[in-house]
């Protein structure tokens, strides 16, 4: 497994962690002190729900009723994004990936190659974790999960699902139950 220096701007300290490739980014990934794990407060949600602003670029877990986890996030760019309620059925751990089907109509010289799959692993799109997106018993084909990408934290540019750093959705993985519920604003 590579492994890459880790900076928190600002932070004054770098971290050597085990981070996926990044798809031959060979530049050290630095990332913004507000999007590193922090409790907030935050209200208006029952605790053990997940709530994400995906205009903000954050994952809420609340904790209490006035406060919460949050986390930095890459979303769905425009038109793409999940919005709404669900329900977490699913988590694995070094999940396999497989493009939806709209992924490969919408970008085949990019995607097609994939129709069969992609085995759990370091170079999987998903990451170290997914969290599963349900709407009763219906998959929405929407996660929670790793990246391979750590430059898209904070930022619209994915195909819909919710990105966070490797470490980030392993820490939120633990902490959540199946049942969890989901909310993503609009």
């Amino acid at each position: 497994m590579l492994s890459r220096r880790i900076f928190i701007a600002g932070a004054g300290t770098s971290l050597l962690a085990p981070v996926l490739p990044a798809h031959a980014h060979d530049a050290d990934f630095r990332l913004e002190p507000r999007f590193e794990p922090q409790s907030v407060r935050f209200g208006g949600y029952a605790p053990g729900t997940i709530v994400v602003d995906p205009r903000n670029h954050y994952l809420y877990w609340t904790e209490t009723p006035a406060r919460a986890r949050r986390y930095g996030v890459g979303v769905g760019r425009a038109g793409l994004a999940f919005r709404g309620e669900a329900v977490i059925r699913r988590k694995a751990e070094w999940p396999s990936w497989r493009p939806t089907d709209n992924m490969i109509r919408r970008n085949p010289a990019r995607y097609a190659k994939y129709a069969n799959g992609v085995p759990g692993g370091p170079g999987n799109p998903l990451g170290s974790r997914a969290l599963y997106l349900y709407r009763g018993n219906r998959d929405t084909m929407y996660r929670i999960h790793g990246t391979t990408e750590p430059e898209s934290i904070g930022r619209s540019v994915s195909n819909g699902c919710i990105r966070m750093l490797n470490a980030h959705v392993e820490d939120l993985y633990d902490r959540v139950p199946l049942g969890t519920p989901v909310v993503v604003l609009g």
